[in-house]
């Protein structure tokens, strides 16, 4: 989808732009470089030269498009309504088609096509990586032994479980005392997204054992691929429309069997909510057809504390627990899909929670090419935020996105400090333990 086919009057909406200026203070790229032409009303400014043919795409172009950290901090506060990071999205596409992928995501991208594949490298990642890799077990983290030419030496990655979610468990897992209830059929699919799958399983694990206890019916789904996320944020549309596509005709295969899709990941449940439809903007059907599934699908944290006793069984029978936690609040989770009270509602029964002063901040993951080519925009973002945490004495960071997790551990440890990450979902199993 080119830029030249949205639908925003640029010409129209320009100088009430310019003038207001509300989006540079909550822009994470502004607040590193401190560079106007990497504001949003930068951004906006230039799209609409490049959307009048009054710019061209040249590596200039290129490097300030590709800054956006897509947080969408800016759209939270904007007075008109403009999807800045939606818009940046359809340039990247045209960015792509111009210059091209960088080989290492286009590999990424095609094994993100193939599951068979992907399990199989992370099988042997899995085998050999301590070669490679000085693993940290407690914080799920491991940091390279020597640098390579994407990934350097001075900073901590995930590493790959020796067996990825999906092959854990059995597609189906009934209930053991299962209770007929009217008009529902007590029974949930689960979406893991990739980083879970392969390295974050605890999380598919907690999520399971949550459903036990609320004897649902579990699906999960052995043929689901990557949302599409990383290459929609790249530009690869070609691969989000063979994913998205895929997923869809998938989706419908079984969707009408299950109350819900829970997904413990805030951009992936972003992105089969609300980014499918807006890629198919030009696809009706498709857009259609995305639409309906949308109406399933949700945050884990969302639907387990509005359609279970989650809340009340964690209150009643549940453990309560020493440690500290403060909330990150995912740009994917709270901006995107209002989902914030939720995962708070359900720890607070347990934990002792804290606030860091700003829990909306962008951790600064930022995307593939954020954390490759411009990592260090990334590490610049990931330090107030580290700053934060260390600030509230917490011994816990949660937040429901393994991308969030990758960002601020890493953050973290460049900080020096001792804080660990835990997805909500594995502090509330972790609550329900016998």
């Amino acid at each position: 989808m080119s830029i030249n086919n949205t639908k925003f009057d640029y010409t129209k909406i320009s100088d009430d732009c310019v003038k207001c200026g509300k989006c540079k203070p909550v822009c994470t790229i502004f607040n590193i470089n401190q560079d106007e032409a990497t504001s949003p009303r930068g951004f906006i400014d230039l799209l609409g030269a490049y959307k009048r043919d009054e710019l061209e795409l040249d590596k200039t172009a290129k490097d300030i498009f590709e800054s956006c950290f897509l947080c969408t901090n800016c759209v939270e506060v904007c007075p008109n309504d403009l999807p800045t990071d939606m818009i940046i999205e359809q340039v990247r596409s045209d960015i792509a088609k111009k210059y091209g992928i960088a080989w290492y995501k286009r590999m990424f991208f095609w094994l993100l096509k193939h599951r068979k594949t992907m399990d199989l490298l992370s099988k042997l990642g899995w085998m050999f990586q301590t070669c490679a890799l000085k693993l940290d077990n407690e914080k799920q983290s491991a940091r390279p032994r020597f640098s390579l030419p994407i990934v350097k030496k001075d900073r901590v990655l995930p590493f790959a479980d020796s067996v990825s979610f999906l092959n854990k468990y059995p597609q189906n897992i009934p209930a053991k005392n299962k209770v007929e209830v009217a008009d529902k059929k007590n029974k949930v699919a689960i979406f893991i997204g990739c980083m879970s799958n392969y390295t974050y399983t605890n999380t598919g694990d907690s999520l399971v054992k949550i459903l036990k206890k609320l004897d649902l019916d579990i699906f999960i789904p052995k043929k689901q691929l990557c949302c599409g996320a990383p290459a929609y944020f790249t530009g690869a549309f070609d691969t989000v429309d063979y994913l998205a596509k895929t997923n869809i005709e998938y989706f419908e295969s079984w969707i009408d069997d299950v109350d819900a899709v829970l997904i413990p990941e805030a951009t992936c449940s972003a992105m089969i909510n609300q980014d499918w439809e807006h890629y198919f903007h030009d696809q009706p059907e498709w857009k259609a057809r995305a639409a309906k599934l949308s109406k399933k699908i949700f945050l884990a944290t969302k639907w387990l504390e509005n359609n279970t006793q989650l809340k009340d069984m964690l209150a009643t029978s549940g453990k309560k627990m020493n440690d500290v936690v403060t909330y990150h609040d995912p740009c994917h989770a709270k901006k995107m899909q209002g989902v914030w009270k939720e995962p708070r509602n359900l720890l607070s029964q347990n934990y002792v929670m804290t606030e860091m002063s700003d829990s909306n901040r962008c951790c600064g993951f930022g995307g593939v090419t954020m954390q490759t080519e411009k990592f260090e925009f990334a590490k610049a973002a990931g330090a107030p935020k580290a700053a934060m945490i260390r600030d509230t004495k917490a011994q816990i960071v949660s937040a429901e996105c393994s991308a969030c997790r990758m960002q601020i551990t890493n953050s973290l440890d460049t900080a020096g400090v001792d804080v660990k990450f835990k997805n909500p979902i594995e502090l509330i199993a972790e609550a329900l333990e016998d």
